[in-house]
């Protein structure tokens, strides 16, 4: 029967070694110490509570404009972020609200609200994939400023996703057309998560350094954007006539939770990267990166500004005898 623990550490070895394999296994590693599963898990959620919100606020906007072909683009463009189920979520939001004025403001104010919820939900995760101490985050109001901004830049995101859609439906259906169109549509979605790791990010991060995680999540959303329509109908394919909206539910769910995923890895990535974050250690002994990382989540407990935590580490007896060994 083969020896597991040494089975482990050849592989331990291997990946250590191979640059791409530690990297690659250092942001993995990174998503979990962060418990990013959970942050996630807390983004589907808000986000499944602030999506029909703000669709609300929108149609109800675009309402005002008066304009219907206007109206029906940008819903239209809108929607198709939630492949399939889109269609399915625009039957709920298909009237903007109505009654007095008065009314009809303080409800989209309560409303906006309820949607910036989310992005202090995102402010959150981020906070916890840097390992900000708590005592350095921002208080309430500049969160919700935060949020305010984050709000804006979708907001943006979406015009210029409708202005992408307009200009491929002049452009015709021909394969020149569809490659110009995914590759503008790349370029939108990297500026978005560009421009939302900025806002979201403690601003002691430099922009640059949020560079990579943005290509790496623009690119990947674009492509999971491309297919999502085949996985969601492919899991919704019996589904609809015999669940109806469950199906609908699950499956808004389940995109909003891919997304969450997909962005998180992107801004772990960062992380990784701007501090070296790798090889990290299948098994004992520790690397470097390892030490780094640990040292990072203890100080992230720091919740008042006199609070220090300091961390040691035993001393690894294979480091010890090498050192001897080198010793005259």
């Amino acid at each position: 029967m083969p020896d597991l623990g040494a089975l482990v550490q050849r592989i331990d070895t291997t990946q250590r070694r191979f640059r791409p394999a530690a990297f690659a296994f250092g942001v993995v590693k990174k998503f979990g110490d962060d418990r990013a599963g959970a942050l996630a898990a807390e983004l589907t959620y808000y986000g499944f509570l602030s999506i029909f919100p703000a669709l609300l606020i929108l149609t109800t906007v675009l309402g005002f404009v008066g304009n219907r072909s206007v109206s029906d683009s940008v819903i239209g463009t809108t929607l198709s972020r939630f492949p399939v189920i889109g269609e399915q979520i625009g039957k709920n939001v298909d009237h903007p609200l109505s009654g007095s004025g008065l009314g009809l403001a303080f409800g989209l104010v309560i409303l906006v609200y309820g949607v910036l919820g989310s992005t202090q939900a995102s402010q959150h995760a981020m906070a916890q994939v840097w390992n900000v101490p708590a005592k350095a985050r921002p208080g309430f109001f500049p969160r919700l400023l935060r949020s305010a901004l984050f709000f804006a830049v979708l907001a943006l995101g979406v015009a210029a996703s409708t202005l992408l859609s307009g200009l491929a439906t002049v452009a015709g259906q021909s394969m020149a057309a569809r490659a110009a169109g995914f590759v503008g549509a790349v370029v939108v979605n990297i500026g978005l998560y560009a421009a939302g790791f900025r806002v979201l990010t403690p601003s002691s991060v430099t922009s640059r350094t949020l560079l990579p995680g943005a290509i790496a999540g623009g690119v990947a959303y674009s492509i999971l954007l491309s297919v999502g329509t085949a996985l969601v109908q492919h899991q919704l394919q019996h589904s609809q006539a015999v669940y109806g909206q469950f199906a609908v539910v699950l499956g808004l769910m389940a995109w909003l939770a891919l997304v969450a995923q997909v962005s998180l890895y992107a801004a772990e990535l960062n992380v990784v990267l701007a501090r070296n974050l790798w090889p990290r250690g299948l098994a004992p002994p520790l690397t470097d990166a390892d030490r780094v990382v640990l040292r990072d989540l203890a100080h992230e407990e720091e919740r008042i500004v006199d609070e220090r935590v300091g961390v040691g580490f035993a001393p690894d007896p294979e480091a010890e005898a090498a050192r001897d060994a080198r010793r005259p």
